[in-house]
């Protein structure tokens, strides 16, 4: 075993952190771990600290005041805001790019001029800043068209419009969206492309320079109700392996997508550490690039990292100290499904402060990762966010998962929750 790092802190305080924990808690090395600012299902495996994801300048003091010899950041917004970054200039190593990678999710223009740049394939495409020009171009494309904010917007920066009315109302809604907190260059451009049809996959990579391993695959459900129906959301439910990603198909992905992305990144002078999600459209064509993360999805985290027989922080330590050339993944052979328990009226307004009741014992092969959920005065488990559990499932086949994963669903008790029935249905339907 190398010689890993004693003492961890994981920034953020969702589902995907959650999940980031748990994988880091089962390294064979027992780290110490601290999360910041964390939730009450983190606090179980590692010392929860009361600082912001966003606050950069506590983050740092908090990594030396507690001697931190890895960070592990989870949230797109510490990234673009330049943690790393800071973290070097005090000698404290970091899995997650420094500000120039995390452009390529601040920036879905700058991501989409990169594609374009290195003829990755992706949907033709164009920006305004000036809504009457944007209009004019909505009517020149067919609909249903695209329509996306430039800048991070917390998952709210997407419309897939079905009619050209509903594109024009959009450009007015996004290039009125105040930009993520702290982060300079508000959106005041947006990014409008045709729509490509198919199933969309989520492929996670773990980059260093120029070397990357590619994590199993997964398929995401991003609208809020069953049969694919209602706005989009930050993810209802996913599911690991995605088999409509063969073998086959994955090898041309990573000829077509992924080796060419790494390098082109490279080529545009970014050194870049840490994770590159990259969504993907299969269209009748062949596969195209939707868009450039650069951290962990959520909930695909949630779905891969459970799935993971190499030791994770071996992984990420590798990645971060340039010798990820010597790590071969593991996989296990298991099918992993992911329910997302939401509170009633999510995306849009929903309730804060319902009471949860978790299970008394949980099948060994499901694990309940916390997202948006808090401690009331009196120290009980309620609801603090729109996403507020992610429930997953490990089993021999995706329906053995999807059956343990709706039991535990049921068995949770809130009044708000609500909670997609059909995660996973395409696949099965296949199967």
């Amino acid at each position: 075993m190398p010689n890993l790092p004693r003492s961890i802190l994981v920034v953020g305080s969702g589902g995907r952190e959650h999940a980031l924990v748990a994988a880091l808690h089962r390294s064979p090395s027992a780290p110490k771990l601290f999360c910041a600012p964390g939730n009450p299902g983190i606090a179980e495996l590692a010392t929860c600290e009361a600082v912001a994801a966003d606050d950069i300048p506590g983050l740092v003091a908090l990594a030396q005041r507690l001697k931190i010899e890895f960070v592990v950041v989870g949230p797109e917004v510490p990234l673009a805001l330049g943690l790393v970054d800071e973290l070097a200039k005090v000698g404290i190593p970091a899995y997650g790019p420094k500000a120039d990678g995390a452009r390529l999710e601040a920036s879905k223009i700058y991501t989409k001029e990169i594609l374009q740049k290195y003829q990755i394939p992706t949907a033709p495409a164009a920006f305004f800043s000036d809504p009457a020009a944007a209009i004019d171009y909505i009517r020149s494309r067919p609909a249903p068209i695209v329509v996306k904010a430039d800048g991070l917007a917390a998952g709210k920066g997407v419309v897939v419009a079905q009619t050209h009315a509903e594109a024009e109302s959009a450009v007015h809604q996004l290039l009125a969206l105040p930009a993520q907190s702290k982060i300079e260059n508000p959106n005041s451009k947006i990014l409008i492309e045709d729509c490509l049809t198919g199933e969309e996959t989520s492929i996670l990579v773990v980059v260093s320079g120029r070397d990357y391993v590619i994590l199993p695959t997964s398929q995401d459900h991003k609208r809020i109700g069953d049969g694919d129906t209602g706005p989009n959301t930050g993810g209802m439910g996913t599911y690991s392996p995605a088999e409509v990603v063969t073998p086959a198909l994955l090898a041309r992905i990573e000829r077509e997508i992924v080796r060419p992305s790494v390098d082109a990144i490279a080529s545009e002078g970014i050194h870049f550490v840490g994770t590159l999600f990259i969504g993907i459209m299969l269209t009748p064509d062949g596969p195209s690039v939707l868009e450039y993360n650069t951290r962990f999805g959520d909930p695909e985290t949630q779905v891969v990292l459970p799935r993971l027989e190499t030791d994770f922080l071996e992984l990420l330590w590798a990645a971060s100290k340039g010798e990820l050339s010597r790590i071969q993944l593991k996989i296990r052979p298991e099918h992993a499904l992911c329910v997302v328990v939401a509170a009633r009226g999510y995306p849009n307004s929903y309730p804060k402060g319902d009471l949860i009741g978790l299970p008394n014992i949980l099948p060994t092969s499901v694990s309940i990762f916390h997202a948006g959920t808090a401690r009331n005065p009196a120290g009980h488990l309620v609801t603090n966010g729109g996403r507020v559990l992610g429930v997953t499932a490990l089993a021999p086949t995706l329906r053995h998962a999807s059956v343990d994963a709706y039991a535990v669903c049921d068995a949770i008790q809130c009044t708000s929750k609500y909670f997609r029935r059909d995660i996973g249905a395409r696949q099965l339907r296949r199967t």
